[in-house]
């Protein structure tokens, strides 16, 4: 039985049968499927029922599913969307004045330097995985908020690799110019090279197979290649200290607006994988968190660092958009749209507890945060920001099986 129960087969059944719990959730409290998820994720993990636990097995199913879903949202998107230098202003004060935050936050609850600066560093983190699929859910994936938002988060996913390496360093008492440059020039060169490779090589090799008699046969082929590559370059991004998802979304990005005649539909075919395994990738959010490691005095930590952890991107990333030309409603957008720390968050949590530099208190307290932070956004955004207006013609949510014109 036992041998049953810790199958393959009866993990996937299980984590997939969560995930359609969340779905029922999500409709009875009129939320976003991935406040469900998440909820659900959290009710079956080690915080209460105990029934599944964050195995490797599940990151990796849960970071497969964070890679596809910005595969897909990379689609909707091309590389001026990405490369607006507002979208540099306002990534850029979002992570300065979160650190500030963060770090200030952790001085007055009485925790030493080093800890400090990695929770200041930890609050610095957007998820675009997040505000991404709650977007694409709500049919708002080309408005101009949700462009600054995906555009602004990918270079904060830069910046935030270099306040990581700056934090690392300077706790261990090295901080160099040279490491920072090397940092800067190693993002900055995947991300123009591998824009450069997709847009110029990528999609018009696709283009040509699609002309070959093995697509004909296999029209499935080039919908295998378009995923291979997906992969490709979320290692790729990863070797450079990226995030894979920054790698993927690229990826995506690349290969959007490719005109095949006789193969698959790529983007159609990445969104049944997309419905899979980004709900197992928000399940395993809830999964993650155990408030069993929470003591009162980090309990309160958590609820004041959630705040700060909100406002400071507010401000940080709402008052430039603001500042540049946006309205006020995109402008709080954009705000809370940057707000969720999600995966982020816990991976440079992650690096802070096993370098010995923060504790398992501090971890739990930074992971719960990025939960709440996570769970907030799409509540915001499905009953209040978006509430009294419509999708845009041509903006609602992508169906599976219905093909492009």
């Amino acid at each position: 039985m036992e041998s049953i129960l810790s199958s393959i087969e009866f993990q996937v059944s299980l984590l997939l049968f969560v995930a359609l719990g969340g779905y029922l959730l999500a409709s009875r409290i009129n939320q976003s499927a991935v406040v469900g998820e998440i909820l659900v994720g959290l009710v079956v993990g080690p915080s209460f029922l105990g029934l599944i636990t964050y195995t490797d097995f599940v990151a990796s199913l849960a970071t497969m599913g964070a890679i596809i879903l910005l595969f897909v949202i990379g689609f909707e998107f091309n590389f001026r969307d990405v490369l607006n230098p507002r979208y540099l202003v306002i990534a850029l004060v979002g992570v300065i004045l979160p650190w500030i935050g963060g770090y200030a936050t952790a001085l007055l609850f009485g925790f030493p330097g080093p800890e400090a600066v990695f929770i200041g560093t930890a609050l610095t983190a957007t998820s675009i995985a997040i505000t991404a699929k709650v977007l694409q859910e709500l049919g708002r994936l080309r408005t101009p908020a949700a462009r600054a938002i995906i555009g602004a988060a990918v270079i904060d996913d830069v910046l935030s690799l270099l306040a990581l390496s700056l934090s690392t360093e300077f706790v261990e008492g090295s901080v160099s110019a040279a490491a920072f440059a090397l940092v800067i020039a190693k993002a900055a060169l995947f991300l123009g090279i591998g824009g450069y490779v997709g847009v110029k090589y990528l999609r018009r090799t696709l283009e040509q197979l699609d002309e070959k008699p093995i697509v004909r046969k296999y029209p499935e082929f080039l919908f295998i290649f378009a995923m291979m590559v997906a992969f490709l370059y979320a290692m790729c991004a990863e070797l450079v200290g990226l995030s894979g998802i920054v790698g993927a979304f690229i990826a995506g990005v690349s290969l959007s607006g490719v005109k095949l005649k006789y193969s698959r539909n790529i983007q159609e075919g990445a969104e049944y994988l997309h419905v899979i395994f980004a709900s197992i990738f928000f399940v395993s959010l809830g999964i993650i968190a155990d408030i069993h490691a929470l003591t009162p005095g980090l309990a309160l930590f958590l609820g004041v660092i959630t705040v700060v952890a909100i406002i400071t991107k507010l401000i940080g990333c709402g008052l430039p958009a603001r500042l540049l030309g946006m309205s006020r409603d995109d402008s709080l957008i954009v705000g809370f749209g940057m707000s969720p720390r999600g995966e982020v968050a816990m991976i440079v949590a992650l690096i802070g507890l096993t370098a010995g530099i923060i504790e398992q208190g501090i971890y739990v307290a930074i992971v719960l945060m990025s939960l709440l932070t996570t769970i907030v956004t799409p509540i915001l955004f499905r009953n209040w920001l978006f509430r009294k207006t419509e999708p845009r013609a041509g903006e609602g949510t992508p169906v599976p099986g219905a093909r492009s014109p």
